[in-house]
């Protein structure tokens, strides 16, 4: 008897650690940390060849993602019970009817797991993927005549576009296209439309240090409400840093019910304050009949800047007359303007100069301004 106590202690003893490492690497396997992305260690890295590109086919590859992913997640709890049976070969779990009572209903329930989780991927899969709850999801934002098939055919042409705005880790991705707003999560997709949302800053969390940087980060929660009764309210997290770029890329305000201080990044700020003190500056006129073309820094807008020496006399300090016609954008000249100063020291940028970035001619913030 004593021996049969030691044995089952050894057994158990050697069952412990495995226990402990499986668990870590199944919740490291779910949640995914970099350590891991950078081994290939994901499910979008081990389905790779049937999940397709994310580029080309940006739906597609989703509705074959979340799918994968719950069934390779539901194999997780037999893969913990074959590990056991050689962990602790003494319970004799390779055999159902001689292992413990607890272990047959964790066999059976981890059997069960993938079995339920393959049928509904079946069934998903049917009628090319048309049962999929994405699938449905996208049909309720198609029009009468068509299906969500234009509306993915949409998204996907959106996506390949490098204007849109994307943010955040693989299991929790923020993407705002010109039409459309998308949250990527581990098992699911939520897409709203640009133009049936209200938005609202909800919740700010402060943390001391991030993980890529020694310095303070402030994260928002944003509530993605649509007017679409058919479409699910939704929360988006970013890095307060890229709410501006977050805003230019959307059509809607942004609502702070919270009244939440939002600390922008310092370019952001600065851009703030370069376009207030460029709008004061003097205007320059241009003949009626000139076509001024788009921005070539965004080819968003249309040029509405010119470089005039404004400063000092034409030939004191400095700066320099630029000949060039317009060809940038407010918007686009100040970020130009903040990319070219010392970051270490921004109480200098507002009176530094920099050149202009198709002559080279050096100007300060006094010598842009806007056209009329």
């Amino acid at each position: 008897m004593r021996q049969q106590r030691g044995g089952g202690a050894e057994g158990a003893g050697r069952g412990e650690p495995w226990t402990l490492a499986y668990l870590v690497f199944a919740v490291c396997f779910v949640f995914t940390p970099n350590e891991f992305r950078s081994a290939g260690l994901t499910v979008q890295n081990l389905l790779a060849g049937w999940l397709g590109s994310e580029d080309v086919a940006f739906v597609h590859y989703h509705l074959r993602r979340s799918t994968g992913t719950m069934l390779a997640h539901s194999l997780l709890p037999l893969g913990y019970y074959i590990g056991m049976c050689f962990a602790t070969p003494k319970k004799q779990l390779f055999y159902f009817y001689q292992a413990p009572e607890g272990w047959k209903i964790f066999f059976l329930l981890a059997v069960l797991a993938p079995t339920v989780t393959g049928i509904l991927a079946y069934y998903w899969s049917r009628n090319s993927w048309n049962n999929h709850p994405l699938a449905r999801t996208l049909a309720f934002h198609a029009l009468p005549q068509s299906g969500w098939r234009a509306v993915a055919s949409s998204i996907n042409t959106e996506f390949r576009r490098i204007d849109k705005f994307a943010t955040g880790a693989p299991g929790a991705r923020v993407i705002v296209t010109d039409t459309w707003v998308i949250k990527v999560t581990t098992y699911r997709l939520h897409v709203a439309q640009q133009q049936d949302i209200h938005l609202t800053v909800t919740d700010s969390r402060q943390h001391e240090l991030s993980p890529d940087s020694n310095v303070p980060v402030q994260f928002l929660t944003i509530r993605v409400a649509s007017i679409n009764p058919y479409v699910k309210a939704f929360d988006i997290r970013l890095n307060s840093t890229e709410y501006g770029e977050l805003r230019e890329k959307l059509h809607a305000p942004i609502r702070n019910a919270a009244n939440v201080v939002i600390h922008q990044s310092l370019s952001d700020l600065f851009l703030e304050t370069f376009t207030s003190l460029v709008e004061i500056n003097q205007i320059h006129p241009v003949p009626s009949n000139q076509e001024l073309e788009p921005c070539i820094g965004c080819m968003q807008m249309n040029a509405n800047i010119k470089l005039v020496k404004n400063c000092q006399e034409p030939n004191e300090g400095e700066c320099q007359q630029c000949y060039c016609r317009p060809m940038w954008c407010l918007t686009c000249m100040g970020k130009w303007f903040a990319s070219r100063q010392d970051q270490e020291h921004p109480e200098t940028w507002l009176s530094s100069q920099v050149p202009c970035p198709t002559c080279r001619a050096k100007f300060c913030i006094l010598d842009v301004c806007l056209i009329q």
